[in-house]
């Protein structure tokens, strides 16, 4: 009954470990979650005033399938205060949320056959995203020795005839490491000499840095020339804390842009009109806010790393941006528990939360085993409760 799609389809990984996470917390256990991709903190009042005032005046009806002309301008203008390159808002489309942005972006401009480059480690969905639009994921690898970050000459590696797109995504989920601006003009440098490839650039994380600069360093900084073979793609959910609200936007050439909107109208129709008016009042009003954020996300990841370092078999740089720990747990992996020899990071992963009520996502879901990402957008008392866990969890392995 079931297309060749479906049966080859995979659950969200991180969706389905926070599931059993929330099935635990059901059941009266005391599970501290770091595994979704989810600020603690409450979407800000003057947003949720917004949305509120909307619903009160009426507008809960249809909206045009690529955005308001108002949100649309404002994306369009803190680009340009961002990045500094010129938008129209033509060259912007808004639906429900980024992760289905950048599907629309993915089933617009690949054909059947056509590779897509990924750095890994990658978030989790990129390549099943790819696979249901019918392209090939070609896997960037990274590691340690490179800073988790593919470089252009590996990049370069893998270009063939049939590479359509390279997929950018700084800072990184799952790593919280950023591009530099040399590693990016190195890669812009390479991109000249293969015209055919489209960048889509996933900012999501962009403007949740902890360098003291508003935003990460991008391609287009570097590079502003290669704008007409980019699409960007952004989202309220992460800087303003509305993950629940489904809003993300892209803005790249106009052509590509009026055909992903085509694509939202045949498919999601359009993103609330309540939700924009909202977002719009984030992108004008709730600077002070973010910048607050930022820095309590920082305090926060200063806390985990150095405890979580403080553990045997546990170690973690510090993330540049977004609120994920990288934790390399290769020290762990081969050990047993419960008479269970844990092979794997995913092995891990499922021991931990069932010994210590603590989840994680496997970074084997991500491109690249031996690692564990964690969350740190939760409160410090639970950042430090799972630590004291998760060395309880170490303690108790056999060699």
């Amino acid at each position: 009954m079931l297309s060749k799609k479906a049966l080859a389809l995979k659950p969200s990984a991180t969706l389905t470990i926070a599931a059993k996470a929330k099935e635990l917390l059901a059941q009266g256990h005391k599970v501290i979650s770091l595994s979704v991709g989810e600020p603690d903190w409450d979407t800000p009042p003057t947003i949720k005033e917004a949305g509120i005032q909307a619903i009160q005046a009426g507008q809960t009806k249809y909206g045009p399938s690529n955005g308001t002309p108002a949100l649309r301008t404002a994306i369009a203008h803190q680009t340009r205060e961002l990045l500094n390159v010129e938008y129209s808002p033509n060259e912007v489309t808004v639906s429900t949320g980024a992760k289905f942005i950048l599907f629309a972006a993915l089933a617009v401009l690949v054909d059947p056959g056509d590779e897509v480059l990924i750095p890994a480690p990658y978030w989790v969905s990129y390549p099943t995203m790819v696979e249901l639009v019918d392209g090939v994921p070609v896997i960037v690898k990274s590691d340690e020795l490179t800073g988790y970050k593919a470089h252009a000459h590996q990049i370069e590696k893998l270009i063939t005839p049939k590479t359509k797109i390279l997929l950018l995504n700084s800072p990184n989920n799952p790593t919280g490491q950023m591009y530099t601006r040399q590693e990016l003009e190195d890669i812009a440098v390479m991109l000249k000499k293969y015209p055919q490839i489209i960048v889509l650039s996933d900012d999501i994380y962009n403007q949740l840095v902890f360098t003291g600069e508003s935003v990460a360093p991008h391609l287009l900084h570097v590079a502003p020339e290669l704008k007409s073979r980019m699409i960007l793609i952004n989202s309220a959910s992460k800087t303003y804390s509305m993950t629940g609200w489904r809003l993300g936007w892209a803005l790249g050439p106009e052509k590509v842009i009026k055909a992903m909107s085509n694509y939202q109208s045949q498919t999601v129709s359009c993103a609330s009109p309540f939700t924009q008016i909202a977002t719009l009042a984030g992108l004008q009003k709730c600077g002070e806010e973010i910048a607050g954020h930022i820095k309590v996300l920082q305090s926060r990841r200063d806390l985990f790393v150095e405890a979580l370092n403080t553990v045997p078999g546990w170690r973690s740089g510090y993330p540049q941006g977004a609120f994920y720990v990288w934790a390399d747990i290769r020290g762990i992996v081969g050990k047993t528990w419960r008479g269970k020899k844990l092979s794997t990071c995913g092995d891990v992963a499922a021991a931990l939360l069932e010994d210590q009520y603590v989840a994680a996502v496997p970074g084997g879901e991500s491109g690249l085993g031996g690692y564990l990402r964690l969350s740190f957008a939760v409160h410090e008392r639970d950042l430090t409760e799972a630590v004291k866990r998760i060395r309880m969890f170490t303690d108790s392995l056999d060699a």
